[in-house]
């Protein structure tokens, strides 16, 4: 990971912002020699839901389509 001073950056703040575009690499910024900003490309496009960030880190396990609770456990039908 790359690091540079801040006012480097505020000098050539727009041709390191398309060169983290293009190369996908990340960028410290650093503030009297310590680390205070991090910029990196954009992770998802904006597009679409935040769940699908869970896409693969569920397991069916058995039936899901039927009541947890059989029919006649129901309250509605017990009158």
């Amino acid at each position: 990971m790359e690091t540079i001073h801040a006012s480097d950056f505020k000098a050539r703040c727009l041709a390191l912002l398309d060169h983290v575009r293009a190369t996908g690499e990340r960028l410290v910024i650093l503030k009297r020699g310590r680390p205070v900003a991090e910029l990196g490309p954009v992770t998802r496009a904006g597009t679409g839901y935040p769940q699908e960030e869970l896409k693969g880190t569920v397991t069916v396990v058995g039936d899901i389509i039927s009541p947890a609770v059989p029919e006649e456990d129901w309250e509605s039908l017990a009158r």
